[in-house]
């Protein structure tokens, strides 16, 4: 599962790693870069097959066009990429709604006991990488358009498959434009998807404070340091 994640980069920075451009109108109606901790309901930018020019705003969380609860959301945040052809709010959208969703880390949490610790996981390779995820639109009682989205995720690699057995589908910089081509058979794309390779996925621990959504700054970003005070044992 992939449930929180960072993206600290501004809209100009994307623009060049990505050949694709902001509407000046998403930005002053979102501008919600850069965020240290995205979560499910929030807007982030994706690019899609239907226009790889642009960057757009849509939110976090697929509602699929017959859905009667826009909360339903909160359930579709990701799509098992093993099933996704199978599941009927993902088969459509997986063949011909296609996004790419960057970010420049994601957050997990380890379970030992009823302890969880978490981590941020990072690409090595590039500043930024991009997601494999699908896209659907909603209209509202009001007859407003909601554009949302989920990302797929995968077995996670050997790198940090002790911190959680799932990943997001992290595509390498060379499978970004053939994700949202609408050339390409869905199956050999599913195929082309693969773990992250572990030499280019690295890890460190955070503070607990990326638990609260509500935090949101550089801060959660910087490897923890345990500074408690630890108690000297004399015999």
């Amino acid at each position: 599962m992939c449930g929180r994640s960072s993206l600290t980069k501004t809209e100009k920075e994307l623009e060049e790693r990505f050949n694709a451009t902001f509407y000046s109108d998403a930005l002053v109606n979102y501008n919600p870069l850069p965020n240290f901790n995205v979560a499910p309901s929030h807007y982030h930018p994706v690019i899609t097959q239907q226009d790889s020019q642009l960057y757009q705003y849509f939110r976090w969380g697929l509602i699929p066009p017959w859905a009667k609860d826009p909360n339903i959301g909160y359930k579709m945040i990701n799509a098992r990429i093993e099933t996704v052809l199978e599941k009927s709010s993902f088969k459509h959208p997986v063949k011909q709604q296609r996004c790419i969703i960057p970010i420049d880390g994601f957050y997990e949490w380890k379970k030992e006991g009823k302890t969880k610790t978490p981590f941020r996981i990072i690409p090595t390779n590039v500043e930024v990488v991009f997601l494999a995820g699908i896209y659907s639109t909603w209209v509202n009682p009001d007859g407003k358009s909601v554009h949302t989205y989920s990302i797929l995720t995968q077995e996670a690699n050997t790198a940090i498959n002790h911190i959680h057995d799932r990943m997001p589908a992290m595509l390498l910089p060379e499978q970004e434009e053939h994700w949202i081509d609408p050339a390409i058979p869905i199956r050999d794309l599913l195929e082309m998807i693969q773990p992250y390779p572990e030499e280019f996925t690295d890890y460190y621990e955070v503070s607990s404070r990326v638990n609260k959504v509500s935090n949101n700054d550089e801060d959660l970003i910087q490897r923890f340091e345990d500074n408690s005070p630890k108690q000297l044992n004399l015999f």
